[in-house]
């Protein structure tokens, strides 16, 4: 196909997405492999439109706070993986992980993350009591959990103790690809299983996947957004993949900017209403990685929270960055990044709108 026939071809299959909100995987397919610098820009246009349409031009800030790097998993891409000799493994108590949330609400966050490895430490009771005492002290916040695979019992304790979102990334909607990026104990099934849960337990739930993981094919690709079609997810968590040093995958390539910020564009015009961060993944392979993400769609960002002498040490891909900024410093260069492209970081919980 010459290089106009096929720019064509792709900005007619995006304008069909953008009605259709879904096409076959074949098409999906061609749009991924086929597109281009010219195509990406007809499509980030269209996808800023959708996002203006509903969410203007607001970026929510969600505070992230790293409360465990021990995990009793061994996925082979992550750089807390049970196995990583070189972690340095860390707990945040319940008074370290509040005190977190009172600097946050200082600085205008209404939304706290607290995200960790599957780490049995931290119990149920546990869980409820971090989950309460953050609703309780901060009654106007939202509180979301990436805690990972639990029972459908455990899931519906968080709910009832006041947790309103939950994210857990499918990783890969193909299970044969999920086999090559996990250990044997883990399954594709399961994932889908505790998503299906949470979804029904009223969380706000969110799904997502590594851009250009190792094995990963177009079709592979094509097959995650047919998934989160199907799922329809509240929110929907994409970053490249970047190797981490002590992992199998040391030596594997890491995504790219361009396949990250085609994705998102995408999943924009199929879920309008989606919320969509611009994750620091991006913002750790190109200086600009999140602003380029706000401009293809997304309307989230994700500054962290967490003590600073624990940065360093949640370490799941190699070179992540905001790891020794204050809190205040990083919202306030996120802040100009954000108004120089025209958006504005604001103090409110973003919910989905639906």
């Amino acid at each position: 196909m010459s290089s106009a026939s096929n720019v064509s071809k792709i900005t007619e299959l995006i304008d069909k997405l953008e009605s259709k909100r879904i096409l076959p995987k074949s098409e999906l397919t061609e749009i991924i492999s086929g597109h281009t610098p010219e195509t990406d820009e007809y499509l980030f246009t269209k996808a800023r439109a959708v996002r203006e349409r509903i969410y203007g031009k607001d970026v929510y800030m969600r505070g992230l706070i790293e409360f465990t790097n021990y995990c009793k998993n061994d996925c082979l891409y992550c750089g807390i993986r049970r196995s990583a000799k070189g972690a340095e493994r860390y707990r945040l108590a319940e008074e370290q992980i509040i005190k977190c949330c009172e600097t946050g609400y200082k600085l205008g966050f209404r939304t706290f993350v607290l995200q960790g490895g599957e780490d049995g430490f931290y119990t149920d009771d546990k869980i409820v009591s971090i989950v309460s005492g953050i609703k309780e002290k901060f009654p106007d916040c939202a509180v979301t959990l990436s805690i990972g695979e639990k029972s459908r019992e455990s899931y519906e304790k968080y709910r009832k103790a006041g947790a309103d979102r939950y994210l857990l990334r499918h990783e890969t909607a193909n299970s044969e690809h999920y086999s090559r990026l996990h250990p044997k104990e883990l399954t594709l099934a399961n994932r889908m299983k505790c998503l299906a849960d949470l979804k029904e337990l009223g969380f706000q739930t969110g799904c997502g996947f590594m851009v250009q993981s190792p094995y990963q094919t177009a079709e592979n690709l094509a097959e995650d957004l047919l998934f989160i079609h199907n799922f329809q997810p509240h929110m929907v968590g994409i970053g490249p993949f970047i190797p981490h040093h002590d992992t199998p995958f040391s030596n594997e390539k890491k995504g790219s900017l361009e396949m990250t910020l085609l994705l998102l564009g995408m999943i924009r015009l199929m879920l309008p209403s989606v919320l969509l961060p611009a994750t620091t993944a991006l913002g750790t392979i190109h200086p600009n990685g999140r602003e380029k993400g706000i401009l293809a769609g997304a309307n989230v960002v994700m500054p962290n929270l967490s003590p600073k002498d624990v940065r360093k040490k949640y370490l799941l891909y190699d070179n992540k960055i905001c790891t020794g900024d204050e809190a205040a410093e990083c919202i306030a260069c996120l802040g100009k990044r954000m108004e120089s492209i025209g958006y504005r970081l604001v103090t409110d919980k973003g919910d989905y709108k639906e």
